[in-house]
């Protein structure tokens, strides 16, 4: 299982049940990475997307306490949504928010990938700085990029412990 976001300088990831940062090239490469693959969220992050409903061309899992009308799949705790990514191949599994289920799963996952964004966003959603744990290392940083005013870096963690499923 893997995770994926976009985070600012202080590992801030959203405001207000919303992206603090409009980054196509970073839209762009969640899109190429997750299409056709598995993607797992709680309910707010669900609510984020365009008229509330579930990513297309992925399987959606949904961590909720509620029974949902939407074409995805529900689960209602994490050894629920073990047994259910468990079905799938570890590395098409991708962790995509929000804060609480990032914090639950990332020690779960054996990379996580960031989008870094030389800026801070004024959050009030932030995930584990992962420069400050000690399981994870730094194992692919790109060049600096610009996007839409903003200086960002593709970078990937790599989860030198992570807890088994």
């Amino acid at each position: 299982m893997r995770a994926i976001f976009h985070a600012d300088r202080e590992w801030g990831i959203g405001r207000n049940n919303d992206l603090m940062f409009r980054l196509p090239k970073d839209m762009k490469f969640f899109r190429e990475t997750t299409k056709g693959k598995v993607v797992v969220m709680g309910l707010n992050t669900l609510r984020s997307f365009p008229e509330g409903k579930p990513l297309k061309n992925r399987t959606n899992i949904v961590l909720c306490p509620d029974e949902l009308d939407e074409d995805v799949i529900v689960v209602h705790s994490p050894e629920e949504l073990f047994r259910e990514v468990g079905k799938y191949p570890a590395d098409d599994v991708f962790v995509i928010g929000g804060a609480s289920v990032y914090r639950a799963l990332i020690p779960y996952c054996s990379e996580v990938l960031v989008t870094r964004v030389d800026a801070v966003g004024n959050a009030d959603t932030f995930v584990p700085d992962l420069d400050a744990d000690e399981h994870f290392r730094l194992t692919a940083e790109s060049d600096p990029v610009e996007d839409n005013g903003y200086m960002i870096r593709f970078c990937t963690y790599r989860n030198m412990a992570p807890k088994q499923i």
